[in-house]
């Protein structure tokens, strides 16, 4: 298993800045109409792996179909960071978009297919 690493990003514009620790061991491949459209991949983290360090009044939030994932958007660059949400065993997730990771390079990462299309 891959070791953690702590990681800082944030959104296009920089209003929005996170850090957080992951091992980025799991990052979806996800089909569903949100991800394809928005060229997203998210890794999946313990709330307390991650922190906002800037721009929490920068955020609007988007919600569709069951509003059960509390996308997080910045109000002036568009780009959606992390989301907000809950694992089938109801304890909270978020979902950070990995693309937001500073330095990332989406080629080098091992990406998870995941069938959202079908959820």
């Amino acid at each position: 298993m891959p070791d953690s690493k702590t990681y800082t990003g944030g959104c296009h514009c920089g209003q929005v800045r996170f850090e957080c620790t992951s091992d980025l061991s799991m990052v979806t491949a996800c089909n569903c109409s949100i991800c394809t459209k928005k060229g997203l991949h998210f890794t999946f983290l313990d709330p307390k792996s991650f922190q906002l360090r800037a721009g929490e009044e920068n955020l609007k939030e988007y919600l569709f179909n069951k509003h059960a994932i509390h996308h997080q958007l910045c109000v002036d660059c568009g780009v959606d960071v992390f989301a907000r949400g809950k694992k089938p065993d109801g304890s909270d997730v978020v979902a950070l978009n990995v693309s937001c990771i500073d330095g990332i390079e989406l080629s080098k990462l091992n990406m998870t297919p995941v069938d959202g299309r079908s959820m």
